[in-house]
C-alpha cells in the first residue's frame, strides 16, 4: 500500500521499491515505475499500484482418484507480475488518492485464476490415477502437471503474470482411509520392533550364556589348578618327609658310627689300661718274687702302714714281741 500524505490541496505519494506506480492525469501517463515519489492533485489523478515482488499463493482443494477415493491436495504457487502495465490494464489495481488503498481486490482475482487453473490440471491427473499410486508418486505427477498447465495457460501471460515455481506438499486421503492404510504399515513396523526386541533378548541371553560358560570354565580351571596345587603340596610334603627321614638316617648312622668308635676307643683304652695294669702287676709280682720273705713282710707292713689311720700310740705285749724276735732270730742268712 502506497504512503500518501496531505498538504493543503496537494497529495504526496511515496511508493515501495516492490510496487509499480502508474499515475495518469487526463488520460496522460505522468509517472510510471517502481519506488516513485511525487506530488499530485487528488481530484485529477488516477493512480494504480501493481506489486512486482514474488508472492506465495497457498491452495488446498479436494480431488477424486480413479478408484473413487477422495484426497486433499496441498500446494503452493509462487508467481510475480512481470508486466505491470498489462496487469493494470486487465485488472483493477487502482488506489484511493487519499488513503492509498486498493479500491478493488486484484490479488484475490489473481489467486482465483491461479487456483482454478492449478486445480483443473490436478483433478485431471488424479482422476486417472488410483489411490495407491497417487500416494506414492502423486506428488511429483501433480506438481509436473500443474506446472506444465500453468505455463501453457494463455490467460496468465495475457494478464502479465509469470509463474515462478509450483510446489505440492502433500496428498492426503480421508482420515478413515488413511487409518486403514496405516494399519498394515504399523503392524509391519510393530512386527519389526518385536523382532528387534526378540533379537536383542536372544543376543542378551546368548551373551549371558557365554558369560556363564566363561565363569564355569574359570571355576573348572581354578578347581583344576587347586587340584594341581594340592598334588604339588603333597609331593612337596612327601619329598620333605623323605628328605627329613634321609637326614635322620644319616644323622642316626653318624651317631651309631660315632658311638661305635667311642665304644671301640673306650674298649681300646680299657684294654690298654688292663694290659698296662697286667704288665705292671706282672712286673710287680716278678719283682716281689725275687725278694725274700722278710723284705716282703716289711713292704707289706709299710703298705699297710700307709693305708692305716693315724695311730698315736701302740702297745706291744711281751708275747707279741717275743714271737717277733723269735722270727727275726730264725731268719736264714743269704
Amino acid at each position: 500500500m502506497a504512503d500518501i500524505t496531505r498538504r493543503l490541496g496537494w497529495r504526496h505519494l511515496r511508493g515501495a521499491p516492490t510496487a509499480h506506480i502508474r499515475h495518469h492525469r487526463g488520460g496522460t501517463l505522468l509517472h510510471d515505475g517502481p519506488g516513485l515519489s511525487f506530488w499530485f492533485r487528488a481530484l485529477t489523478a488516477a493512480l494504480s499500484e501493481v506489486p512486482v515482488d514474488d508472492r506465495e499463493l497457498a491452495m488446498t482443494f479436494h480431488a477424486r482418484t480413479s478408484d473413487f477415493q477422495d484426497v486433499a491436495v496441498q500446494a503452493t504457487v509462487t508467481y510475480r507480475i512481470g508486466d505491470p502495465a498489462l496487469a493494470a490494464a486487465r485488472l483493477d489495481f487502482s488506489i484511493d488518492p487519499d488513503t492509498g488503498v486498493w479500491r478493488g481486490a486484484p490479488l484475490e482475482q489473481l489467486g482465483t485464476l491461479l487456483t482454478e487453473t492449478a486445480q483443473q490440471h490436478a483433478l485431471d491427473v488424479l482422476a486417472r490415477t488410483p489411490l495407491s499410486v497417487a500416494l506414492v508418486d502423486g506428488v511429483a505427477a501433480v506438481r509436473e502437471r500443474v506446472a506444465a498447465g500453468l505455463d501453457a495457460e494463455p490467460r496468465l501471460p495475457a494478464t502479465g503474470i509469470e509463474v515462478v515455481a509450483v510446489r505440492v506438499m502433500a496428498l492426503r486421503p480421508e482420515p478413515e482411509v488413511e487409518r486403514a492404510l496405516r494399519t498394515p504399515a504399523r503392524e509391519q513396523i510393530q512386527q519389526e520392533a518385536d523382532r528387534a526386541t526378540y533379537e536383542r533378548r536372544a543376543v542378551a541371553v546368548e551373551r549371558e550364556r557365554a558369560i556363564a560358560e566363561n565363569e564355569l570354565d574359570s571355576k573348572i580351571e581354578l578347581a583344576r589348578r587347586e587340584e594341581q596345587l594340592v598334588d604339588q603340596r603333597g609331593t612337596n610334603a612327601r619329598r620333605e618327609a623323605e628328605e627329613h627321614a634321609a637326614a635322620d638316617a644319616v644323622r642316626a648312622e653318624a651317631e651309631a658310627t660315632r658311638s661305635v668308635r667311642l665304644a671301640r676307643a673306650e674298649a681300646d683304652g680299657v684294654r690298654a689300661v688292663g694290659d698296662a695294669k697286667a704288665q705292671a702287676q706282672a712286673a710287680w709280682l716278678k719283682v716281689h718274687a725275687e725278694v725274700d720273705v722278710a723284705t716282703l713282710h716289711a713292704l707289706t707292713g709299710t703298705r699297710l702302714a700307709e693305708n692305716l689311720p693315724n695311730i698315736d700310740s701302740v702297745t706291744i705285749s711281751p708275747d707279741v714281741l717275743t714271737g717277733l724276735l723269735a722270727k727275726l732270730g730264725t731268719r736264714e742268712p743269704e
